[in-house]
C-alpha cells in the first residue's frame, strides 16, 4: 500500500487512536451544459444532470497528497469568532445533527467550510454577491494575513450566505489513520458570476466534472479518490438537476461514517457502518458497504455471501 500511495495511506492498527480535527468539505454544483470538446471531463455530450468542482491537492501534502478532493480543511479558531455573528445568515438547522457530541457549532462548521473554499476554489457565496475578480482579489487579500475574512467582508458590506450550505454528510477518518478529521460535507450550488480555480499552493489543479465522468476517470486510473469522494459522486451520478441534488441531500441521515480499516490477508479494506465486520451495525450511506483496497484504488464492494457458519461470518467458497 505504502510504495502505492505514500502519502495517502498512512493506516496502523496498533497504533492510539488520535483526535480527529474538526474540518468542513463543500461539494460546489452547477447545471451541466452540454459536452462537446470538453477534453472528456465532464462526461461526453449528454444533457442533463450536474457538474461538480474539484481539486487536486499537492502532492506534498501530507493528507491526501495527490488526491482529487473537493475543496475542504479543517476549521481554525476565528471561524468562531463573535464578529460572525452579525455577518452571516442562519445556517440549515438540519447542520446541527453533524455537531454531535459537541466542541463546534453550525454556523462555526459553516463559516470554515467557506472559508476553505475561498482559500482552495476562489468560491465564496455572499450577499451582496461578488463577481469572480472581486473574490479572486478578496482571497488574496486574506491569504496576504493583513487582514482577517470577516474583517475583509465587513469592510465591504457584505455578509456570508451561510444559509446556502446544504448539509451532506458527516465522515470521520479510520481510527488507524495517524491524521485524523471529523469533516462535515456541505453541497452548495455555484453563486451567480463565480467561475471556480485552484490556488496554486495547496491545490494544483481544479476542473468540474460530471460525476460519473469523474468516476470514470479514477476506474482508469488518471485521478485517485478517497473514499468519502467516491461515495458522494456514486450518489450524486444519477441525479438529474440541482433541485434533485437538494432533494437527495435531505434524504441523508447525517450521522458519523467512521470507516474501520481491516487488514484482511487477501485484500485489506474498510468497513463502513452496516457492514458484518463493523460495530455500528446501522448503515449510514446508501452503496456498498466496504471499500476495498485493489491495485492501489479503494473499489467499493458488498462483503462476501455469508454460509450461517459457528461465526455467522464464512464467505462462501
Amino acid at each position: 500500500m505504502e510504495e502505492t500511495f505514500p502519502r495517502l495511506l498512512s493506516f496502523d492498527p496498533s497504533q492510539p487512536p488520535a483526535v480527529p480535527r474538526h474540518a468542513a468539505t463543500v461539494i460546489v454544483m452547477r447545471e451541466a451544459a452540454p459536452a462537446d470538446g470538453d477534453g472528456g471531463e465532464t462526461g461526453g455530450s449528454q444533457l442533463g444532470g450536474i457538474e461538480v468542482f474539484c481539486v487536486l491537492r499537492h502532492q506534498r501534502s501530507s493528507f491526501l497528497g495527490g488526491a482529487v478532493v473537493f475543496p475542504g480543511g479543517k476549521v481554525d479558531p476565528a471561524d468562531g469568532a463573535d464578529a460572525w455573528g452579525g455577518l452571516t445568515g442562519e445556517p440549515d438547522p438540519r447542520g446541527t445533527a453533524m455537531t454531535e457530541a459537541g466542541g463546534v457549532t453550525p454556523r462555526t462548521l459553516a463559516v470554515a467550510a467557506c472559508r476553505e473554499t475561498l482559500e482552495e476554489g476562489r468560491i465564496l457565496p455572499v450577499d451582496p454577491p461578488l463577481a469572480d475578480d472581486e473574490v479572486d482579489a478578496l482571497r488574496r487579500e486574506v491569504a496576504s494575513g493583513e487582514v482577517a475574512l470577516a474583517a475583509a467582508l465587513a469592510r465591504r458590506g457584505r455578509r456570508l450566505a451561510i444559509e446556502r450550505l446544504i448539509p451532506w454528510a458527516r465522515w470521520i477518518t479510520p481510527e488507524a489513520e495517524a491524521r485524523r478529521f471529523d469533516a462535515r460535507f456541505f453541497l452548495l450550488e455555484l453563486p451567480a458570476g463565480q467561475v471556480g480555480r485552484h490556488d496554486e499552493h495547496e491545490t494544483t489543479h481544479s476542473f468540474w466534472g460530471r460525476p460519473a465522468a469523474i468516476l470514470e476517470r479514477a476506474a482508469r486510473g488518471e485521478i485517485f479518490l478517497a473514499p468519502p469522494t467516491t461515495r458522494t459522486l456514486e450518489l450524486l451520478a444519477p441525479v438529474p438537476d440541482l433541485r434533485g441534488a437538494r432533494a437527495l441531500a435531505e434524504q441523508q441521515s447525517l450521522r458519523p461514517i467512521c470507516p474501520l480499516f481491516v487488514p484482511d490477508d487477501r485484500a485489506p479494506f474498510l468497513a463502513l457502518p452496516g457492514d458484518p465486520t463493523h460495530p455500528v451495525r446501522e448503515r449510514r450511506v446508501a452503496g456498498a458497504t466496504r471499500f476495498v483496497l485493489r491495485d492501489g484504488r479503494f473499489l467499493g464492494e458488498d462483503p462476501p455471501q455469508l454460509d450461517g457458519g459457528p461465526d455467522g461470518r464464512r464467505p462462501v467458497p
